[in-house]
């Protein structure tokens, strides 16, 4: 409840300057604002419960749990690819969202459809011992039921009750066992004990089914809505950029909620109660969206211009092309094997990596014979630079992208939560932290650029993102200074969990909104396109490496519960250490070769102003 009240107080305090001046604007951009506000409601919703649903529902093993999530992020970065693509040239953006948001909503839903938990026993000695799971989130307890008892898995010995620890040796000692229970006293070697859970296929398939469908819903919705913003404005109009900095408010809005609420209930009432109110927000932005109306039940003219997002040849779409199929519902049924595709890729991240470099060998090989073959030198320069902040780009995502998998899980097992009513936080709560310093620090930060930009002091692009890589290790390292102060269950206090998502974020807002503007900077007309499509290539192949990274952090689990706790805040200290070495190292040497890398960008790798830094961090946030 404490988390939802200062959620409240952070609204109120952002919101009335931001609906304030969206009176002065188009009323299609309310329209807008809140179909993309429930759109990453739905989306962030999902997002902050999956690594739990995966690894305490299923009970998929740390490893493949997180090469799955990898591999689903990936995808969601990818496919608007092929989305923008059939939307520019055949359904236009309104047709494409529209049937784009029908998919999520399924997907959501479908997602609810838990079933039965997965199960695990322990083998021994030709005997059975189930483990029996009760409660959620911060209150989960995973018990041995011995048949005449039950022991308490993971907490201290106490007088009267059973339980059963982890050995320094990797065994499972219990105390408290009943005289003439089954059980030894110790298990040597639990880990080759524990059975294989054992899962529904079917609601399995039905997962995997749901993610692929939200995976497709993003391919087809995410690279249109925020074209349809522009549509709004005339060429010259000095609204355009306010009216992005509101939509860009708008999506962080969804996001901060969405974490709060749907992780709440996900992990307090049920999984279904948490991916029910997901596919509750998808809807909700479908209709406000379909019906073009903030109050969709009301008559009258539609908010959002008939124009707007309309195909670019309407009369193409009714042309017949299989049957009686037209080629508007072809392009909407060809939906269907690429879901059995997604389904497929979802599963087998290795595969997911194949189709991610085999994208990227295209692209570098198209960049490579384009500046070898149209480019001057100036131009090459410059398309080098774009390339080089493209890579660094994917090294600072690989790292911040840890949010939804491994720091999830790290606020989860290692982190001094409160669970005492009104203080209760739950660890898929934590994933608003991001949002919420957005929305706080967005416009704090465009002043800051402003001010030192009037001084001739704004940091040149390449320095920026040095500025992000260092402040994202700087990140991890906060959370190995905070293993000091682990308690004697090995839980870290919550503010460092705290401080390191504000410096994810501060680091974030150093390089996210002058990524996007540089490539179109550095590009030369002809393939800004392209050279767009590969940045979102490299956020999917981001994505993919966060998921490889985040398996360095996997512990061993017993019916998805930590083993060994004390190993696992360990692990998590030397993963965080690395990662904070890499990024720091990277960023101290690309913040003192910056100023040599700036002379290739030829006067364009400069100072952006306050107002195009937020356009820029809008257009990001509108890919994600």
């Amino acid at each position: 409840m404490l988390i939802i009240v200062l959620g409240i107080v952070i609204t109120l305090a952002t919101c009335f300057p931001v609906f304030n001046q969206m009176r002065k604007h188009p009323k299609g951009l309310h329209i807008l604002f809140f179909a993309e506000m429930w759109e990453r409601f739905s989306y962030y919703g999902m997002r902050a419960l999956l690594i739990f649903y995966l690894t305490q529902h299923f009970l998929f093993d740390d490893r493949t749990a997180q090469a799955q999530y990898g591999s689903y992020t990936a995808l969601v970065y990818l496919l608007p690819l092929l989305g923008g693509f059939l939307a520019d040239k055949y359904l236009g953006n309104r047709k494409a969202i529209a049937f784009g948001a029908l998919l999520l909503v399924a997907g959501h839903l479908t997602m609810g459809l838990h079933g039965p938990e997965a199960r695990q026993h322990i083998d021994l000695d030709g005997a059975r011992y189930e483990l029996v799971v009760e409660g959620r989130g911060g209150g989960r307890q995973v018990f041995v039921d011995t048949g005449t008892q039950r022991c308490l898995f993971g907490a201290a010995p106490a007088d009267g009750a059973c339980t059963a620890n982890v050995t320094p040796e990797g065994g499972l000692a219990f105390s408290g066992l009943e005289a003439g229970s089954p059980l030894p006293q110790v298990i040597p070697d639990i880990t080759s004990k524990l059975s294989e859970p054992e899962r529904s296929s079917l609601f399995t398939n039905i997962l995997f089914l749901a993610l692929s469908l939200i995976v497709m819903g993003v391919g087809y919705l995410k690279a249109s809505i925020s074209s349809i913003v522009g549509q709004l404005y005339e060429e010259n109009d000095v609204r355009r950029d306010a009216g992005f900095t509101l939509y860009y408010y708008g999506i962080n809005l969804g996001g901060f909620w969405a974490a709060i609420l749907c992780g709440y209930l996900g992990q307090t009432v049920g999984w279904w109660a948490g991916f029910g109110l997901a596919a509750i927000g998808m809807a909700l932005g479908w209709l406000v969206f379909a019906r073009r109306r903030l109050l969709f039940w009301t008559p009258g003219e539609p908010q959002l211009p008939d124009a707007a997002g309309a195909p670019p040849e309407p009369e193409k779409l009714k042309k017949k092309v299989l049957g009686p199929i037209n080629l508007e519902w072809a392009l909407y049924l060809i939906a269907i094997p690429g879901v059995a595709v997604i389904w497929y890729l979802i599963q087998s991240p290795q595969y997911t990596f194949w189709t991610l470099m085999v994208g990227l060998l295209l692209f570098g090989g198209y960049i490579t014979y384009y500046m070898v073959r149209n480019c001057t030198w100036k131009e090459s320069q410059q398309l080098i630079l774009a390339l080089f902040l493209i890579f660094m780009s994917v090294v600072f995502w690989s790292l911040f992208e840890q949010a939804g998998s491994s720091l999830n899980q790290f606020a989860e097992r290692n982190t001094q939560l409160p669970h005492d009513g009104f203080m209760t936080v739950t660890a898929a709560q934590t994933q608003s932290f991001n949002s919420g310093f957005i929305l706080l620090f967005a416009p704090a930060f465009a002043a800051l650029w402003a001010w030192l930009g009037a001084r001739q002091l704004d940091p040149n692009t390449p320095l920026k993102f040095a500025l992000a890589l260092v402040q994202v290790g700087l990140g991890f390292w906060v959370l190995v200074w905070g293993v000091n102060f682990a308690d004697d269950s090995y839980r870290v206090p919550l503010i460092f969990l705290t401080l390191a998502y504000l410096l994810h974020t501060t680091g974030e807002l150093c390089l996210s909104p002058v990524g996007l503007s540089m490539v179109t900077k550095l590009s030369p007309g002809a393939i800004v396109s392209f050279m767009m499509a590969g940045w979102f290539l490299s956020s999917a192949f981001s994505q993919y490496v966060a998921g490889v990274i985040a398996q360095f952090t996997a512990s061993d689990t017993v019916a998805g519960q930590v083993l060994d706790p004390a190993r696992a805040l360990a692990t998590y200290k030397d993963v965080f250490w690395s990662l904070g070495v890499v990024a720091i190292i990277l960023g101290v040497l690309l913040g003192a070769v910056s100023f040599f890398l700036k002379y290739l960008g030829h006067g364009k790798a400069g100072r952006l102003g306050a107002r195009e830094m937020i356009d820029a961090e809008a257009a990001r946030k509108m890919t994600e």
